[in-house]
């Protein structure tokens, strides 16, 4: 069973380790939750390569309370934000031209990809910074690839507010997108770019859903009506979702699928698994993917590489769903969102 996914930070992981001069890495081995090899022994086929502009004081997890709101790392400079994602970009475009990934901005290049045995690469930026007030920059990513992007990471930007890291808390927390955001996401309308509504928070969500006429996607987002976390999203949410066609990918983080929001890794599977019955059960089953977060997040112990994908299949399996819905909630979902997205199928 190939997996599609809808969120990993390798190219975060590969820029603490050199960036582009690291990219030979990814082919042999990481330190990481990713590389290339275990991609290939777990079944990854594909998915969203996030650009993001980390922050130079880290957000810290340790020590956290019963009830936590973790402070948040300082906003990134526009310059600076945008010579990072620059130059993970061109780590992106590194891993392509040595062979480890093909950057697809069609499903019939990620089908393409798929055949020939070659991971499907979305180019996807996390957290608007670095992009200006013209959308230069964004037109320079998009000629690159660029088919999703995120206004927002947690910290609040020029384009909107993101929701903290908090436990408990609804993601009902500030306003809503700025008149910049709102020009941004029209500006990804009119490319077919994928608005993620990972991250945000639930008046700048509703922003964007009453300018989007696409399926509205959240590529790495659970249900807060199991844990509480600010990160979760509500019932209301999933059905504005449901609504729209649109999809959540199932995140790994630990803060995210337990009940008690604690970042411990002892996780059972049927924390994730009860994760996608609600999530199923709220968006259909053909509204619901994958979004591991792999190297931006702390997966459960039984699943914390991605060559130890096959477990979570077999979960599903063990839990009842037939190879049908395991194959949609892998593959199949992602490709049908992604091409009523991007304009090549009618939603």
């Amino acid at each position: 069973m190939l997996i599609f996914d809808g969120h990993n930070d390798v190219l975060t992981e590969l820029s603490r380790v050199g960036g582009r001069a690291a990219a030979p890495g990814f082919l042999t081995g990481l330190p990481g939750q990713m590389d290339l090899p275990r991609a290939q022994a777990g079944g990854f086929g594909g998915g969203f390569f996030a650009l993001w502009s980390r922050s130079d004081g880290l957000t810290d997890f340790s020590g956290l309370g019963v009830e936590y709101d973790v402070p948040l790392p300082d906003p990134v400079p526009d310059t600076q934000a945008w010579e990072m994602i620059r130059a993970q970009a061109d780590t992106l475009v590194a891993l392509e031209e040595l062979g480890a990934l093909r950057i697809c901005t069609s499903t019939a290049q990620i089908a393409r990809a798929r055949a020939d045995g070659v991971v499907a690469a979305i180019l996807h930026l996390e957290g608007a910074e670095g992009i200006g007030p013209d959308f230069y920059e964004l037109e320079e990513l998009y000629a690159l690839g660029l088919r999703s992007l995120g206004p927002v990471w947690s910290r609040p930007n020029a384009f909107g507010h993101g929701v903290p890291f908090r436990y408990p808390s609804g993601p009902d927390i500030g306003p809503g997108l700025t008149e910049r955001g709102r020009a941004l996401v029209t500006r990804c309308e009119e490319l077919g770019v994928l608005v993620d509504l990972s991250h945000l928070n639930l008046a700048g969500f509703r922003d964007v859903a009453a300018i989007s006429k696409r399926p509205l996607v959240a590529t790495h987002s659970n249900a807060h009506a199991l844990v509480p976390h600010a990160r979760n999203l509500t019932d209301e949410q999933l059905r504005i979702m449901a609504e729209s066609g649109g999809l959540a990918g199932l995140n790994y983080e630990s803060t995210f699928l337990r009940p008690d929001g604690r970042p411990d890794d002892d996780i059972p599977p049927s924390f994730l698994l009860a994760q996608l019955d609600h999530l199923i059960d709220q968006l259909g089953e053909e509204g619901v993917g994958l979004g591991s977060d792999f190297d931006g997040c702390t997966p459960p112990k039984w699943l914390n590489t991605v060559d130890k994908l096959p477990a979570l299949v077999q979960a599903m399996e063990r839990h009842g769903y037939p190879p049908a819905l395991i194959e949609r909630l892998c593959w199949g979902n992602w490709m049908r969102v992604l091409s009523e997205v991007w304009r090549e199928t009618r939603p």
